[in-house]
């Protein structure tokens, strides 16, 4: 290490950082070399607005592939992105977990965004987002017509998300994961509660939906990850909450998701389950609905099975809408806890 190094690294640890960071000097000088190239801190600055994959990044900055992926090797292993497969794809993003990656943030911070290049990158960046985005648009209107007509059978959505926000409290979360997060829209609902979140979803041009949502609400805290709601790449007692919103339904085996979200969840970690309560709509089976809805006694033996506690139960039943029309789908919450001696 140079005696440059070392004033970096001291610089750094008493000038930038409020919080100081918990980092070795020798940790913060590879994070440090990593990020003092020009093509690499263009691209940790182009993480700052969202995630991209090597395609993405190629397009921005006008670099081949092979010379990309270089960059991105070196800022993986100095710890300041996380690379995220995706199928066939593979996604990075600023890492949130890291103190090298907190570093990165803190250092980014400090960057003059009126600078020619760094407005170039960004205009391109957005450019692209715009048509990932009226790609996935596309896909969302041609189901939005089946997804309306079910909305149109139960209490308004906002009824639905006031009650999904008072069953959870106003506790902050650390780590949600949203399970089968479709359009990303839980993920917006509890911006203002975690510190970070993931939403999963096995459907890619929903993920695609999702993203550019999030990316346009800058929900830099928040994150969509494909993956298997039966075998979830998440570490157990990794989560703070989970949230499974209108998806037990489309299951054929629903204890088997229940029983991964109760393993990711950490100990007095808690499950969010909304669903609809037991009806006979047959016409929801050409819909992909496994479950004509979810009974109560049904869903208490599932979360015992699971090894979690009901904690609470609520319903929202059908309003009258179009004349004296009644609907007839309910809605039920279904809030449960993981013991603490799990």
């Amino acid at each position: 290490m140079t005696y440059k190094d070392i004033f970096i690294s001291i610089a750094v640890m008493n000038d930038l950082s409020p919080t100081r960071l918990p980092l070795a000097t020798s940790q913060m000088v590879i994070a440090l070399k990593a990020a003092a190239e020009p093509t690499r801190l263009r691209i940790l600055l182009l993480l700052t607005s969202g995630e991209l994959n090597v395609k993405d990044l190629t397009q921005i900055l006008g670099q081949s592939q092979p010379r990309l992926s270089r960059h991105l090797k070196l800022l993986v292993e100095a710890g300041l992105i996380e690379r995220i497969r995706e199928g066939s794809w593979v996604y990075f993003h600023l890492s949130d977990r890291t103190a090298n990656g907190r570093l990165a943030s803190v250092l980014l911070a400090m960057a003059d965004l009126n600078d020619p290049i760094v407005i170039r990158d960004r205009e391109r960046a957005e450019h692209l987002k715009r048509d990932r985005e009226a790609i996935a648009q596309q896909y969302f209107e041609r189901h939005a017509s089946d997804w309306d007509q079910i909305r149109s059978l139960h209490v308004a959505e906002a009824e639905v998300e006031a009650a999904m926000s008072e069953a959870l409290g106003p506790a902050p979360i650390e780590f949600l994961v949203d399970l089968g997060t479709g359009t990303g829209r839980t993920l917006e609902l509890l911006a203002e509660r975690y510190q970070r979140a993931v939403g999963i979803d096995i459907n890619q041009a929903m993920l695609a939906y999702a993203r550019s949502k999030i990316d346009n609400a800058g929900l830099r805290n928040a994150q969509v990850r494909h993956g298997d709601i039966y075998n979830l790449a998440l570490m157990p007692d990794e989560a703070d909450v989970v949230v499974m919103h209108q998806i037990l339904h489309y299951l054929s085996d629903p204890q088997r998701a229940l029983d991964e979200a109760a393993r990711i969840l950490r100990p007095g970690g808690r499950l969010l389950i909304v669903d609809f309560a037991p009806h006979e709509l047959e016409f929801l089976r050409d819909h992909a609905h496994e479950r004509l809805g979810i009974g109560t006694d049904t869903m208490t033996n599932w979360l015992a099975d699971s090894g979690l506690k009901p904690v609470t139960t609520r319903h929202l039943p059908p309003s009258p809408q179009h004349g004296d029309k009644t609907d007839n789908l309910t809605v039920s919450l279904w809030l449960a806890e993981k013991s603490e001696a799990a």
